[in-house]
């Protein structure tokens, strides 16, 4: 067998059930290396040369923003790396390829502490408001899950797949499987936070049913990503807020706020789940306010009198 193809095929059936990668990025990887293997279509993995690496990347370059290319990048350079260790070709083509190209460093989006106030306000006032059943429990979910992603900082898809196990509101403590199934685990510290939980998770443990899911629909199914973006677009509108705002912005908001108010970094790494100390330091170029502050109050110009 000497199908690219077909080469792929084996090496996605490894991930899935060996590597045990989620759906997600199985997704990725399916969609990355299928390009890929649709633009070499006349030659066979062997005749896969660092040129051929080279020319197919320069087309990534025009068709995709660097953070994509990087990523189609990684998902080819995953698979020659698995063929290399499986003796299936004797040279890797990526050895030999010149990959040189500088990805923009893009600043986390955050939003205003007092928009936050004033979305969460928002939403308890139409649970206050709301004319009927129906509407007062989405409004309680909905007041659960945005009270979960700011005090937590969890990715929208770790808080969409957390389980009932995984919630333990006695001692307010979540335990979150990120990438790559790895395991943290978060203190909840506000009693506020963690009353609306409780009263969230009492209202609606009836209704999951098989569902082990912790936050869920009205039909009893797991709440999907997509509802949660909905849910911020409504509200943001009801609460006429200019800005977009998107799940993840909760957790650049998280990261940011506890930078400013002098938490150390590394503690941010852990809570955020980033498996390198690299990817959060992103979060020291955005505290704009507390570098305004320390100037301020710090710098010995303070004290000249002219």
């Amino acid at each position: 067998m000497n199908n690219v193809k077909d080469y792929i095929k084996n090496y996605l059936e490894y991930c899935k059930l060996q590597k045990c990668l989620d759906e997600k990025t199985l997704k990725a990887y399916r969609i990355d290396l299928r390009q890929f293997s649709e633009k070499i279509t006349n030659l066979t993995i062997s005749e896969i040369t660092p040129k051929t690496l080279e020319q197919y990347i320069a087309q990534l370059h025009e068709l995709y923003k660097p953070k994509t290319v990087k990523r189609k990048i990684a998902s080819l350079k995953a698979l020659f790396h698995y063929l290399e260790y499986r003796d299936i070709i004797d040279h890797n083509p990526f050895n030999k390829t010149l990959i040189h190209f500088r990805e923009p460093v893009i600043l986390p989006k955050t939003i205003p502490l007092h928009t936050i106030e004033t979305f969460l306000s928002t939403i308890y006032r139409q649970r206050e408001t709301a004319k009927t059943p129906y509407q007062k429990e989405n409004a309680l979910r909905d007041a659960a899950v945005v009270e979960m992603l700011f005090a937590t900082g969890m990715r929208i898809s770790e808080l969409c797949s957390l389980k009932v196990n995984d919630v333990n509101l006695y001692d307010g403590t979540i335990l979150i499987y990120g990438k790559g199934s790895k395991e943290r685990r978060i203190q909840i510290g506000n009693e506020s936070v963690i009353h609306i939980l409780t009263e969230y998770n009492d209202h609606f443990r009836s209704k999951r049913q098989s569902c082990k899911n912790f936050f869920i629909n009205q039909l009893g199914k797991a709440l999907s990503d997509q509802s949660v973006r909905r849910m911020i677009n409504k509200y943001t509108s009801l609460a006429s807020i200019d800005q977009h705002i998107t799940p993840h912005m909760f957790r650049h908001t998280f990261a940011t706020s506890l930078l400013e108010a002098d938490v150390d970094i590394r503690y941010i790494q852990e809570m955020l789940g980033h498996s390198s100390i690299n990817v959060t330091e992103i979060y020291t170029h955005v505290t704009v306010s507390k570098q305004r502050s320390i100037l301020a109050t710090k710098h010995p110009r303070k004290d000249f009198r002219l």
